[in-house]
């Protein structure tokens, strides 16, 4: 008996799905370009990604809301733990966990201790997601292709360029395919993230600080908003921001001499927030010292950890 065309219609999904891997691998670049918006800043830095952002994908046969986490790592500070046990806690709600490995680097031990972890949760789908296609030639995609193949049984695997925006398409049709059936979508269908604005902000004055910066200064950084104010006589949004450092040595590098260094990274965070609101900002930064916050509970606990 032929089908009738209501039971052709594939049946609405929604859910959750969590890219995870080493730092730097990609994850946020990827959550960005199937979204469609920058919902996580991006950096070569490592643990540029600090909290579980919600990026929101939508697609007519199904809602697929992307969770992109720190990446896990093992801790040296108390907020590395912090962010390890976010991760941990975030992987156990998803519906689907898709590692992320590059295609241009060889499948490492961070890569195995990742994929090892991912027994943990074993409600969850798994999904094998090549990386940076665009950096490696095809024979090597094809290499990266079956030695991931080799870590598990992966319900999927799907190389991809975000960069290129090749095979995004396809990744999220089958990460949607593996989701729960549900009646509507988790979220409004204008909605991409559920990130408040002055956390946004933010993230947005961290990411122009990371630039240029050398390695061990970006784990020092962290970003919190004071106030947001409407001025009355023009359109403008003055944003007053707080960026904390470790140590004076610290402080006078964000500063740079003369102030030079501080100037580019607002200039650089005004144009990306302005892009984001639609506005014009005037953006007011203050350099402040938190001594040794990543290991002090308290001042953990004030920057938002």
């Amino acid at each position: 008996m032929p089908e009738s065309p209501e039971s052709s219609v594939p049946e609405y999904r929604a859910g959750f799905a969590s890219f995870v891997g080493r730092p730097n691998v990609g994850k946020s670049t990827l959550t960005n370009a199937l979204v469609g918006e920058k919902v996580a800043i991006t950096s070569s830095k490592p643990q540029t990604t600090r909290r579980a952002i919600r990026g929101i994908v939508h697609r007519p046969q199904g809602q697929l809301i992307l969770v992109d986490t720190p990446g896990i790592h093992r801790p040296r500070t108390l907020l590395g733990e912090r962010l390890n046990t976010l991760v941990q806690s975030t992987l156990g709600d998803v519906d689907v966990i898709a590692l992320c490995v590059p295609a241009d680097e060889k499948i490492g031990p961070g890569d195995r201790f990742i994929n090892e972890q991912l027994d943990d949760f074993p409600r969850a789908k798994k999904v094998a997601v090549v990386t940076k296609t665009d950096l490696a030639g095809k024979a090597r995609v094809a290499e990266q292709l079956l030695a991931v193949s080799e870590l598990r049984e992966w319900d999927a695997i799907i190389p991809v360029s975000a960069p290129r925006g090749e095979q995004l398409d396809v990744l999220a049709d089958e990460l949607i395919a593996l989701l729960p059936p549900s009646e509507q979508p988790l979220y409004p269908a204008e909605t991409l993230t559920d990130e408040q604005t002055e956390e946004r902000i933010a993230e947005l004055v961290r990411e122009a600080a990371l630039e240029g910066v050398s390695d061990e200064l970006p784990h020092s950084i962290a970003v919190t908003i004071d106030d947001l104010v409407e001025r009355e006589d023009k359109d403008l949004l003055e944003v007053y921001a707080n960026l904390f450092v470790e140590r004076d040595s610290q402080k006078g590098i964000i500063i740079g001499k003369g102030g030079v260094r501080l100037r580019e990274v607002g200039s650089a965070a005004r144009a990306q927030i302005e892009a984001l609101l639609g506005r014009k900002v005037f953006l007011s930064i203050r350099v402040k010292v938190a001594k040794d916050w990543q290991r002090d509970p308290k001042q953990l606990g004030r920057l938002g950890f």
